[in-house]
């Protein structure tokens, strides 16, 4: 059997005398939808901006697809397969929304594609991935006005065109109407489809619970559980940091 696509062991980061993240392990398996909560404070932020190359861990390793990451910076932790969408968008607002596309294609999935795209090939993919998401019909819009659902999805098209194995989405429905967070957990609970696993970030319970096969919880930098959604849920300590019952 394969080991995991993302191994996290030991990871911990101090920021002068706070202790962000205490001795944190995780891992996602190739395909797996893991869900991952905490309350405000708890570290989810700083472990991922530890595994994206934001941050560097002060103990333990980051291990993507078999290579030790840790120290590593971003950028090319994108080019090896890791993927990050942010709770606000930043697109690059003057630029068409399918030119927001073009940019991680040529810059992130040409970098390790056996065979580059041409110019033709980039903006044919990029339409197919608009597509996926629904916004092939503003494929000429001026990202900057896109409403807010939309600026979601494009920043969520931006990820999978950096060609991803692992997207870390980082509430991607914070501020949506219900109907909304359907649409964008359709899109992320898709992704399995392909190929590519999702550690969803989210406040959202009920998607949060829809979406993960996994769960894990973060509180005050120490992972408290991780396992089966359900049984996660009702551990005791889980419910009294996270849920407030």
């Amino acid at each position: 059997m394969a080991g995991p696509l993302l191994e996290v062991r030991g990871v911990t980061k101090n920021f002068g005398g706070f202790n962000a993240l205490e001795d944190i392990d995780f891992e996602v398996q190739p395909g797996e939808r893991v869900g991952l909560i905490g309350p405000n404070g708890s570290g989810k932020s700083t472990l991922v901006n530890c595994i994206c190359g934001s941050l560097r861990n002060d103990a333990g390793s980051i291990r993507f697809d078999g290579q030790e990451i840790g120290t590593q910076p971003a950028h090319r932790r994108i080019r090896l397969g890791l993927a990050r969408s942010f709770q606000i968008p930043r697109p690059f607002a003057s630029m068409s929304v399918l030119d927001n596309l073009r940019v991680p294609l040529l810059y992130a999935a040409n970098a390790r594609a056996q065979k580059k795209l041409s110019h033709g090939e980039v903006a044919a993919e990029a339409l197919r991935i608009l597509e996926q998401v629904g916004l092939a019909g503003k494929a000429r819009d001026t990202s900057g006005g896109l409403t807010q659902v939309d600026m979601r999805k494009l920043e969520l098209a931006r990820a999978m065109a950096s060609k991803p194995k692992l997207l870390i989405s980082d509430e991607a429905m914070a501020g949506l109407s219900a109907s909304e967070v359907d649409e964008i957990l359709a899109l992320l609970c898709g992704l399995k489809g392909l190929g590519v696993a999702v550690v969803m970030i989210e406040h959202v319970m009920r998607a949060v619970m829809k979406f993960s096969e996994r769960l894990a919880v973060l509180v005050a930098g120490r992972k408290i559980a991780d396992g089966d959604p359900q049984a996660v849920a009702g551990i005791p300590e889980v419910v009294k940091a996270y849920l407030g019952e």
